[in-house]
């Protein structure tokens, strides 16, 4: 029974040492990371933002929570134009500050960073958080205010360019639409003009098809059709014919008059000698 007794107090005064030395060791870190918040301050004050931005970082090292530090360095990430890495410090302090007042200041200096990055639905969200915390923060209304007139310019301007988005794919669509229309009428018009040009051969090879058929009635009509003799012009049977008719005429007519010569000479009487 006194051994378990002994044991028990050995172990409290062991938990006792421990608890003490860890209490020790974070108020060393407090006091250190409280030390560099002081360093990065005098560096801030002279404008040497990134080594403030340093020293600040060391003081998060030895004290995750310090609301100080976390701030002050995304203030000094922000003065550097560093907007998107001061964004998280400022979250970090609205987290855990317990004060309102703390937590409005961070609230703005979230908003003022989506200011700088355009973000302007982000920045009238965290104006809004910022007056919840602190209703009497002018400044902040006058930002909230301006972050919505931006924002509601903002919409504007993505609606008419939708508008304008969806005008031009309808106009295109109706263009498209239109050629199509255009070529579908270009083709019937080939296709009728073609289809007409096929009847018209049909027409014509019919034709031809009649005359192949009935040659006999094609030489008939050639032989209605023969050429005439040209006026002034005779065939050499006619030619022939003339000429015996001539002769035959000349004949005669040489015979008549050998008639009447014989008929009224006088009879030629030899002389005596």
């Amino acid at each position: 029974m006194k051994t378990y007794l002994k044991i028990g107090i050995l172990f409290l005064m062991l938990f006792s040492i421990k608890e003490t030395t860890a209490q020790k060791d974070s108020t060393a870190l407090q006091r250190k990371a409280r030390s560099m918040v002081r360093q990065g301050n005098a560096l801030y004050q002279k404008k040497q933002f990134t080594d403030a931005s340093v020293a600040y970082k060391k003081a998060l090292s030895n004290s995750s929570y310090y609301d100080k530090a976390s701030y002050n360095l995304g203030n000094a990430l922000y003065k550097n134009k560093n907007y998107k890495e001061a964004l998280p410090q400022y979250e970090l302090t609205a987290k855990t500050a317990e004060d309102k007042f703390t937590k409005a200041q961070a609230y703005h200096n979230i908003g003022n960073a989506h200011m700088e990055t355009k973000n302007y639905q982000g920045a009238v969200d965290s104006y809004k958080n910022a007056l919840r915390n602190n209703p009497a923060d002018d400044e902040t209304r006058y930002n909230l205010a301006v972050a919505q007139q931006l924002l509601d310019k903002e919409n504007q301007q993505n609606k008419d360019d939708k508008n304008k988005d969806n005008k031009d794919k309808k106009d295109q669509k109706n263009q498209d639409k239109d050629k199509k229309n255009d070529k579908n009428k270009d083709q019937d018009k080939d296709k009728k003009e073609g289809d007409d040009k096929d009847k018209k051969d049909d027409k014509d090879g019919e034709g031809d098809k009649d005359k192949k058929q009935d040659p006999k009635k094609d030489d008939k009509k050639d032989q209605n059709k023969k050429p005439k003799p040209q006026q002034g012009k005779m065939s050499p049977q006619q030619i022939k014919q003339l000429l015996e008719s001539l002769n035959n005429e000349e004949k005669k007519t040489q015979k008549k008059m050998n008639a009447k010569k014989a008929k009224g000479k006088k009879t030629k009487q030899e002389k005596d000698w």
